[in-house]
């Protein structure tokens, strides 16, 4: 008997990473398509995807590649990157991320593949860890309130230049920013400033607030601290100089610089903004990073973002959630003021363990390190007779060297040290955590001077005035002194990790959140040193390997999504909406068409869209939703005829935020087009997509795309997020540039959204890796799967639940909206009943109340097998069963496993006094024992932490109280 030969070529493939991917098998699809009633995948989609949009060319995509094949090629791109010894500064710094937190949170898919903390019950935590953060944060600026983090220093500056308009009480005054600012922090300013007709004024305020600003009335004012120059001055006098103008006082604060200086609430502030880049979150080339604000307490709920608070459980307990939620733009739509829809929440728990882990002493003592260096660096080039600017300083230094700086800089590039080059008479120097004496003599040798770091040291006395030393205490709290040993802080990641529900438990059914696999070979690379260490002001030249990936990319997305040109930058989903529509504002300017401000939007969108436009100066007029869920076409055609003639662009989503393939969508273009109007394709729904049609060809002008939905970045618990936006060629020259980087964009650019040229290029490997994995085929084969599998739920559950909307032939696109609002007014069962219900059969609820209240929407994505999918729905089944004995009476309404879940393991000692049995409440149909995942509090009082607001790690008395 002769075995069957395979090809050499096959059996070095091995198992496609598609195969990977892909969570049903070839039987599992055959079962799934029979329910769903068609005999194949390319059969299910022609009946469920509109012919009007189908694209029949395949994508025009490298074939796929082995995982050891494609890490074989970023090892190559990556060792194309030249990583030198950093000391640009500019808010970006070396640091040593610790192992134990390296390992434990940005490599543990415990950590990056949780969802936003939404269900808080099942995210105690993450939401602990931010909580940490917060604190951190809070105490080292020395204001009580911080939030749970935001995009990047440049985007919170712009965030408090909102604020501060917002509460201020000069409400048309100039916002007058420190001229010694970060230059990218001023950019990204005046970027979000323009549309919304506030000016900015940049001033040098070392000597107080010019007369001639001050006549103009001010309504707040950015001081940087230390300035970008290094220079640390009293900023006291200003600060209350602005105030007698009604001014509100940001200040942006290097954080690691506050262990030694005095804070910024101390000299008077009412705002604080800055990164947390310093403490152990690497480089990446410009992100992803936390960035942080903190405001006086009155501003608190006037924070944008996100806020975690203390509040307690039906037991008592003490529980962490989401506080103050209705201020977020989802909810207020076009009244919010900022569009801030997430967090950067992996990043920001890393900066707040990194403070746990080395306590107020230990940053103390880096911080001392790096100023030491600074001090000795600067005393050595002072005895070798160069001149510093600044007298004092934190870990930065300006000199200046009359028409040698370009020399300088080339001659420490030579010594492997990269330096700042200001203009052709100077430039600057930053020390940081992983700062050198090789790095000081390579600098010295630079300038053409010696010196001896040992006899600088005994010699140099630290620069920081005495006025402004800190002498307040900071991160008093326990938590900040309870893990100095690895051990210590292994176990307690470990305990908050175990708080947690995440990707690597089971399935997160999220509609429009598209939660699936984000593949180890795709995370690899982001911690490689190649990728992680550089700066983002490196020179180009240094930085081809990123810089070809970085172009591959944009390239396959463009290639994806029908358009031709993309942009990088936005580091969110939101930052893509407005850097479309300021594309789309700069379009019709360019031809005189400044009168088209108004931006048609779907009743049924998300809020950002709203928000978004509003903060690219457009007024939002918004269109009915029909019956079916679809866009309500006459009263979207009386609106386009309404606003003929001032109409700049619809927005609409695609599929529909109902989880539908509108049939009419090459229509509604065709007549916003007719009528002068651009069209944006909002596209959370990518993965419903990609493969099958291509937005830039059935009508749409621009798109933003979520590379942490359909292209595999991992949402890390509430953020990083990469929000790239895609163009037609006529959009192209208003999309978003950069001022320290000129490749990032084009020279006629609408300016920088984020703070770095290509946002959070740390983790564009991530879907690098997993375009190049999966291939043009493969990316279709997931958008197929992705389908079916969403309308093999919506078949499973349609006899136990009603499916809400559905398009031709009763189907649905990549989710599917159930109906629960018909058994709620028959049981008084809610939404919120049965999504925390599902936490005691082990699972995270899918989106509720979302985009109509009432209901849940349903996301399986294509990386969950069968055995998944069938254990939800029996899961959705078998409370369906429970909700019948609540409406039988079997079971009283204020009583029963709905009403009190999520059960702990805590209810299982003591007395019993319920209406249904311990088993019923912890082990429901289907659930083991041995796997069972147990919810660390139960159901916890919203109204409570919003009415006594907590955002810090509180003493235990605040409970006892």
């Amino acid at each position: 008997m002769t075995a069957h030969r395979i090809p050499l070529s096959e059996l070095e493939r091995g198992i496609p990473f598609e195969q990977r991917h892909i969570g049903p098998d070839t039987e599992a699809r055959a079962k799934m398509l029979a329910q769903v009633g068609y005999g194949s995948l390319e059969e299910l989609t022609a009946a469920a995807v509109p012919d009007v949009i189908k694209d029949a060319e395949a994508l025009a995509l490298p074939a796929a590649r082995s995982e050891a094949e494609v890490l074989a090629e970023l090892r190559s791109l990556a060792d194309r990157n030249e990583v030198l010894d950093s000391m640009i500064g500019l808010g970006y710094y070396g640091t040593f991320t610790p192992p134990v937190i390296l390992r434990n949170v940005m490599e543990n898919p415990a950590w990056y593949t949780a969802y936003t903390p939404y269900q808080p019950e099942i995210s105690q935590g993450r939401l602990e860890a931010l909580l940490n953060f917060q604190t951190m944060v809070a105490d080292l600026t020395g204001l009580p309130t911080s939030g749970a983090s935001l995009l990047d220093e440049g985007t919170a500056a712009a965030e408090a230049m909102a604020l501060s308009r917002r509460v201020g009480k000069v409400k048309n005054g100039v916002f007058l920013v420190d001229a010694d600012a970060l230059p990218q922090t001023i950019a990204v300013i005046e970027t979000r400033a323009e549309p919304i007709g506030v000016e900015v004024v940049v001033a040098d305020l070392s000597e107080g607030i010019p007369a001639e600003v001050a006549e103009r009335g001010v309504t707040g004012v950015l001081i940087q601290y230390p300035g970008a120059s290094g220079a640390v001055r009293d900023i006291k006098p200003v600060i209350e100089q602005a105030h007698e103008l009604g001014a509100i006082v940001t200040v942006a604060a290097d954080l690691l610089a506050l262990t030694l200086l005095a804070s910024p609430g101390e000299l008077g502030a009412d705002i604080a903004v800055g990164t947390t880049q310093r403490f152990g979150v690497p480089m990446g080339f410009g992100g992803p990073h936390a960035g942080y604000m903190a405001v006086r307490e009155k501003f608190a709920r006037n924070l944008p973002g996100r806020l975690v608070g203390v509040s307690l459980d039906v037991d008592g307990n003490q529980a962490y959630r989401l506080a103050l939620q209705t201020r977020e733009q989802h909810i207020r739509r076009q009244k919010a003021t900022s569009n801030i829809c997430t967090a950067q929440v992996l990043l920001a728990v890393m900066a707040g363990m990194y403070a746990v882990y080395h306590g107020p002493q230990g940053l103390r003592s880096i911080a001392q390190r790096t100023h030491r260096y600074a001090t000795i660096l600067a005393t050595g080039l002072k005895a070798g007779g160069v001149e510093v600017v600044n007298e004092a300083y934190f870990d930065t230094l300006t000199v200046r060297v009359p028409g040698r700086a370009a020399e300088i800089v080339a001659a420490a590039r030579e010594g492997g040290v990269n330096l700042r080059l200001v203009d052709a008479d100077q430039l600057s120097i930053a020390c940081d955590e992983t700062t050198t004496r090789t790095q000081l003599g390579a600098v010295w040798t630079a300038f053409g001077v010696e010196g001896d770091v040992e006899a600088l040291d005994a010699s140099a006395a630290d620069t920081l005035p005495a006025a402004l030393l800190r002498t307040d205490e900071y991160l008093t709290h326990p938590v900040f002194h309870q893990h100095r040993s690895e051990t210590a802080m292994l176990r307690y990641l470990r305990r908050l990790a175990d708080r947690d529900y995440a990707l690597d438990r089971g399935m997160i059914p999220l509609g429009s959140c598209t939660m699936k696999l984000n593949g180890t070979t795709e995370m690899e690379p982001v911690t490689w040193p190649e990728f992680g260490q550089l700066h983002p002001f490196a020179p180009a030249e240094q930085a081809q390997g990123y810089l070809t990936l970085i172009r591959e990319l944009e390239e396959q997305l463009a290639e994806v999504t029908g358009y031709d040109k993309v942009s990088l930058q936005p580091n969110a989903g939101s930052q893509g909406e407005l850097a479309g529509l300021l594309a789309v504002r700069g379009y019709h300017r360019a031809n005189g068409d400044e009168q088209r401000t108004v931006c048609l939007i779907p009743s049924s969108a998300h809020g950002t869209n709203a928000a978004s436009a509003v903060m690219a100066g457009m007024k939002v007029v918004v269109v009915n939703t029909a019956e079916d869920g679809e866009i309500d076409v006459e009263d979207l055609r009386a609106k386009i005829e309404q606003h003929r003639d001032e109409l700049a662009v619809l927005m609409i989503t695609y599929p529909s935020t109902h989880g539908v393939f509108e049939e009419h969508v090459a229509d509604i273009c065709a007549q916003v087009h007719d009528a002068g109007g651009q069209v944006y394709v909002d596209g959370a729904n990518l993965n419903a997509l990609v493969g099958l049609a291509k937005p830039g060809r059935f009508g749409g002008d621009v798109s933003h795309l979520n590379l942490h939905k359909t292209f595999c970045i991992p949402h890390g618990g509430g953020g990083p997020g990469v929000g790239p936006v895609g163009v037609r060629a006529h959009l192209a020259p208003y999309l978003p540039n950069h001022p320290l980087q000129p490749a990032a964009g084009p020279e006629t650019g609408v300016g920088p959204i984020s703070a770095a040229p290509w946002g959070s290029a740390g983790i564009l490997p991530i879907s690098w890796a997993y375009v190049r994995l999966m291939g043009g085929e493969g990316l279709k084969q997931a958008t197929q799967v992705a389908v079916l599998s969403a309308n093999y739920v919506a078949k499973r559950l349609e006899p136990h639940y009603p499916v809400l909307y559905t398009g031709p032939g009763g189907l649905v696109a990549h989710e599917c909206i159930i109906d629960l609002r018909p058994l709620t007014k028959a049981t008084g069962v809610s939404v919120d009943d049965i999504a925390k219900r599902l936490i005691d059969y082990g699972f995270h609820a899918p989106t509720m109340s979302f985009p109509v209240a009432g209901t849940l929407m349903i996301e399986p994505t294509e990386s969950e097998d069968l055995a998944e999918l069938d254990r939800f729905c029996e899961a959705m089944i078998a409370i369906r069963a429970e909700i019948e004995k609540v409406g039988s009476g079997e079971w009283p309404a204020d009583d029963n496993p709905l009403r009190n879940a999520p059960h702990t393991a805590a209810v299982l000692g003591g007395a019993w006094e319920h209406a249904y049995s311990r088993e019923e409440a912890v082990f429901p149909a289907g659930v083991s024992a041995a796997d069972k995942y147990w919810p660390p509090v139960r159901r916890i009082d919203q109204a409570y932490g919003d009415r006594n607001l907590v955002c810090s790690c509180p003493p235990m008395d605040v409970y006892d109280e």
